[in-house]
C-alpha cells in the first residue's frame, strides 16, 4: 500500500526566504526584550536559536525521525527502511533513553549528529561496495529510531519530545489496536498543524487486518487527524513484516531527500509557530504623526498651567506697565506714585509668582520649590498623553509608552521652572517712544518750574518794593505764566496719552509673554517628554516590520 497524497500543494520554501523570515524574528525579540517578559518569549528564542543552528549545519542532510508507541512495530519498520537488523524489536524495548540513527553517506554528518545529541555507539553508517548504487536514492538521509514515546520511562518520552523538536520530517507509527490513543493525539499530533508538510503518519501492521478492514482503518485515522487539525498531513498503510507499503516510504524518503525541502518546510513551521506566539505583542499600525501638534500644545498647556504660565505673563505685563508709567510720567506725579504701597508686590502675591528682577536686560524669575499640587498636574498631563497615544495598542505598549513619556517627569517640575525664569521676555526693555516722552516730561516740567520761579521771582521783587524790569508778554499773556501752565498741561496731557497707549502695549506684551514662555514650556514637553513616547512608537513601528517579515510579508 503506498503513501497517500497530501490534499493540498506543499510549499516551496526558498533559503533565502525563511533567513528572512528568522531574522524578523529575532529583530521582533530584540525590540520587544526589556518590554515583555523574558518567559513569555522563551519558544520564539527557542526557534531563532535552533534555526539558525540547522541552518549553519550540513544541508546535505535530511533528518527523519520514526516515532510511535510500544507495539506499534516502529523499530520493525525502521529495520525495514534501512535493509538492516539495527534496532532490537519487540514489547520488551532497550532501557537506553537515547536514540539510533542510520546515516546514508555520513560525509559531513557529525557535527549534525553531535547537535542531534546521538551517541556514536548508536550511529550506524549505511551503504556498501555490496550495496552498489541501490542506496544512492537515500544518501543524505539520516533516519532515526526513537524510544517508545508512551514509555514509563520518564527519560524515554523527553527524549522523544527532544528529538521530534529538531527532526526535519517526522513519521508517526501507528498500529491498528491503538491508533486512536489519546496520548499520540493529544500530547503530540495536535500540536503539529503548523508541520503538516513534514508530518507523516504510518499505520503499521496491516497484515493483521483484510484488504476492507486496512481500509476503514485509514479512512478512521483520516478522520483523526484532520480532527487534530492535520487536514494535509500524509497518511500510509505498511506492514514491516509484509513489506507492503515499504518501498511507497522508501519513495517518499528518497524524493524529501532529494528535494531538501524538509529542514527548510520544518524550519518555516517552527518560525511559524513562535509568530503565533509573539504576535499578540503587536496590534494595528500607528500613523507617523501620533503625536501630532495638537497633542504636543494641549501638553504644553497644561505643563504651563501647572508652572503658572499666565501667572507670570501677568506680572510680567504689569512690570512694564509700571515701567512704562514711570518713565513717561510728569514728574511730579512719578514722586507722588512712589509714596503709595508698591501695587506689584500685591499682585504678584495675590497670583502667586515672583516679581521678575533686571539681569543683563533679560527677565529673570526667582525659582521656588515645585509644589505637591504642581508635580501631579505634570503627571497627571504626562500620563494623559501616554494614555492618549497609546489607546488600541496591545501589551506591553501601553505600559513602555506611559513610562517613557514619565521618563524625566520627576524633574519636570524643577525644568519648567527654570525655563521659564530664563527666557527673555523684554521686561526691562526701554522702547525709543518712552524715551522719546520721558525726554518731553522733563522739558515741559523744567519749562513749567522755570515760569513758576520767575513768577515768584517778581512776587518777591515786588514784595520787597523793589524796582522791576518790564514783564515780556505773548499777546496779553506774560511768558512766565505760559511757561508755567503750558508745562503743566502738556506734562499731565502727554502723561495721559502715554498712559493710555501703555495699557495697550503692555496688554500685547502680556499676550506676547504668554505666547513666548508656552514656547519654551512646549520645547521642554517636545524634548522631555514627546521625545521619548516618539522613540518608543519608532520601537513599535520596527516591531511592527519585524513581525510582517517574521510572516513573510512583503
Amino acid at each position: 500500500m503506498s503513501v497517500l497524497a497530501r490534499r493540498g500543494e506543499a510549499r516551496e520554501m526558498d533559503a533565502d526566504a525563511l533567513v528572512s523570515k528568522v531574522e524578523g524574528l529575532n529583530r521582533l525579540l530584540k525590540v520587544v526584550a526589556g518590554r515583555v517578559p523574558v518567559d513569555r518569549l522563551t519558544t520564539a528564542r527557542a526557534v531563532v536559536d535552533r534555526a539558525g543552528e540547522r541552518l549553519r549545519l550540513s544541508r546535505d542532510h535530511t533528518v527523519v525521525a520514526l516515532a510511535g508507541a510500544t507495539g506499534s512495530g516502529k523499530s520493525s519498520l525502521f529495520n525495514a527502511l534501512s535493509g538492516l537488523e539495527l534496532s532490537r524489536v519487540g514489547y520488551r524495548r532497550p532501557t537506553t533513553a537515547a536514540a539510533h540513527a542510520c546515516v546514508w553517506n555520513p560525509t559531513g554528518a557529525a557535527e549534525l549528529l553531535d547537535w542531534l545529541g546521538i551517541p556514536k555507539r548508536h550511529q550506524v553508517a549505511r551503504e556498501s561496495v555490496l550495496d552498489g548504487e541501490s542506496e544512492a536514492p537515500l544518501r543524505g538521509l539520516v533516519l532515526l529510531d526513537l524510544p517508545d514515546f508512551d514509555s514509563v520511562e520518564v527519560t524515554h518520552h523527553l527524549e522523544v519530545d527532544r528529538i521530534t523538536g529538531l527532526a526535519d520530517l517526522l513519521i508517526w507509527v501507528l498500529d491498528p489496536q491503538k491508533y486512536a490513543d489519546a496520548v499520540v493525539h493529544q500530547r503530540y499530533l495536535r500540536g503539529l498543524t503548523k508541520y503538516t508538510e513534514v508530518t507523516v503518519v504510518v499505520l503499521n501492521q496491516i497484515d493483521k487486518l483484510s484488504p476492507d478492514d486496512a481500509r476503514r482503518c485509514l479512512d478512521d485515522v483520516r478522520r483523526l487527524l484532520d480532527e487534530d487539525g492535520l487536514h494535509e498531513a500524509r497518511l500510509a498503510g505498511a506492514s514491516a513484516k509484509t513489506g507492503s507499503g515499504v518501498d511507497g516510504l522508501r519513495e517518499l524518503l528518497a524524493k524529501t531527500v532529494a528535494d531538501r525541502q524538509a529542514t527548510l518546510q520544518r524550519l518555516a513551521g517552527d518560525v511559524d509557530t513562535a509568530v503565533e506566539s509573539v504576535e499578540h505583542l503587536v496590534g494595528p499600525e500607528i500613523a507617523e504623526d501620533a503625536v501630532d501638534r495638537a497633542m504636543v500644545n494641549t501638553l504644553a498647556t497644561k505643563l504651563g498651567d501647572s508652572a503658572g504660565v499666565s501667572a507670570v505673563a501677568s506680572v510680567a505685563a504689569a512690570t512694564y506697565e509700571s515701567r512704562g508709567l514711570r518713565t513717561t510720567r510728569w514728574p511730579i506725579a512719578r514722586w507722588l506714585a512712589r509714596v503709595r504701597p508698591d501695587p506689584l508686590r500685591r499682585m504678584a502675591a495675590r497670583v502667586g509668582a515672583p516679581l521678575p528682577t533686571p539681569n543683563g536686560g533679560r527677565h529673570r524669575h526667582a525659582a521656588a520649590e515645585p509644589s505637591a499640587a504642581q508635580r501631579s498636574q505634570v503627571d497627571l498631563a504626562v500620563r494623559a498623553l501616554g494614555n492618549q497615544v497609546s489607546e488600541g495598542l496591545p501589551e506591553p505598549w501601553p505600559e513602555a509608552i506611559s513610562a517613557a513619556g514619565r521618563t524625566n517627569v520627576d524633574m519636570l517640575p524643577d525644568e519648567l521652572d527654570s525655563v521659564i525664569s530664563e527666557t527673555d521676555l523684554g521686561v526691562y526693555y526701554t522702547p525709543f517712544w518712552w524715551r522719546l516722552v520721558n525726554g518731553m516730561q522733563w522739558l515741559f516740567f523744567t519749562a513749567a518750574v522755570l515760569g513758576g520761579l520767575w513768577l515768584l521771582g517778581r512776587v518777591t521783587v515786588a514784595f520787597l518794593a523793589l524796582p522791576e524790569l518790564p514783564m515780556p508778554t505773548v499777546g496779553i499773556f506774560p511768558i512766565p505764566t505760559i511757561m508755567l501752565v503750558a508745562g503743566v498741561l502738556l506734562g499731565l496731557v502727554t502723561g495721559a496719552l502715554a498712559r493710555r497707549l501703555i495699557f495697550i502695549a503692555a496688554r500685547r506684551f502680556g499676550e506676547r509673554a504668554e505666547r513666548t514662555l508656552r514656547a519654551a514650556v512646549a520645547a521642554v514637553a517636545r524634548e522631555r517628554v514627546v521625545a521619548p513616547i516618539r522613540t518608543e512608537l519608532a520601537a513599535y513601528a520596527d516591531a511592527r516590520a519585524a513581525l510582517a517579515a517574521a510572516r513573510g510579508e512583503s
